[in-house]
């Protein structure tokens, strides 16, 4: 019986979205009956910990640094122990925001424009015409966005905070109107494409996480050139950034555009969330995939050297 360390919770600001995937698949495991699960809470001692539990694999359902910015893959590299997801470039490429847009224009995937400042710089002054997205570089679950409207006439103060923990760079990006697609790639696979409908004025940490704070429309109801490009980029950019296992890709769609004009990737995610309202676990369903098939799959891809 192969022997699963599920990695999650550490200390980023998504610990508790990382706990509900972390759990959700370790609970799925345990179902199959087919693993013995270690549920590790990651902590600045994880090295110590999986060198006494010596686990076959790890399957990395941490969200946010340390488990998906390169750093935990490196350990379990060095430590010679097999894991899920992208491997050490991918991971810290995608994680820098900035980065991965230039890694992906370059690949000829839309992205939209942009610039990275300083934060104070940021909120001095609009550095672009509202509205505009504010951003941090290497956050998930829009933890510490803000979007400034037209009707606003300072940036957000709250970037001045003593307490921002978000980091000194803030990627300032224009407001893309209309809709809020994502689609997922399993292995070297597209899924289907979900339109997100926020409840609040964005889809945010609470619309992300709470229950009833967005509706998933799969698929999406977009035309079929849009619903094929949003899987051909997605599947472009996960390949453009060297992903493995699973990855979503997130899209803005300004559907008042011709065409594919109004579509752009905003970024990948190379941990995404696998908690009860999750994406990922809906569009493999969606694929005749069940949450337990789509955890297995992604422990019996583990490997080293991703």
């Amino acid at each position: 019986m192969k022997h699963v360390a599920v990695l999650m919770g550490g200390w980023s600001s998504e610990r508790q979205v990382s706990l509900w995937s972390g759990n959700a698949c370790a609970d799925a495991l345990e179902r199959t009956g087919r693993y013995k699960v270690s549920r590790v809470d990651v902590d600045r001692d994880v090295a110590l910990t999986l060198r006494a539990l010596k686990p076959d694999c790890a399957l990395n359902v941490l969200h946010g640094r340390p488990g998906e910015d390169g750093t935990i893959q490196g350990m379990l590299e060095i430590l010679g122990i097999p894991y899920s997801h992208s491997g050490v470039m991918a991971s810290s490429v995608a994680n820098q925001k900035d980065i991965a847009k230039t890694v992906m224009k370059a690949a000829g995937i839309p992205v939209p424009g942009g610039r990275l400042v300083g934060r104070m710089e940021a909120a001095r002054a609009h550095v672009l015409p509202p509205p505009y997205v504010i951003k941090p570089v290497a956050e998930g679950s829009s933890v510490g966005v803000f979007i400034v409207r037209e009707d606003q006439a300072h940036p957000p103060q709250e970037l001045t905070r003593d307490d921002w923990t978000y980091g000194e760079k803030v990627l300032i990006e224009p407001y893309i109107a209309g809709k809020e697609l994502t689609c997922a790639v399993l292995g070297d696979r597209a899924l289907g494409v979900i339109e997100i409908v926020a409840a609040t004025k964005f889809y945010d940490f609470e619309a992300k996480y709470a229950p009833g704070g967005s509706k998933h429309l799969l698929p999406a109801p977009v035309s079929a050139e849009v619903y094929e490009a949003c899987q051909r980029l997605a599947l472009a950019a996960h390949n453009a950034l060297a992903c493995r296992g699973v990855t979503r890709a997130d899209f803005r769609y300004d559907d008042s555009k011709p065409g594919l004009e109004g579509l752009a990737c905003l970024e990948v995610n190379t941990q995404p969330g696998m908690a009860a309202t999750s994406l990922v676990p809906e569009l493999a369903a969606h694929e005749g995939i069940s949450f337990e098939e789509l955890v297995a799959w992604m422990v019996e891809d583990a490997s080293l050297d991703r």
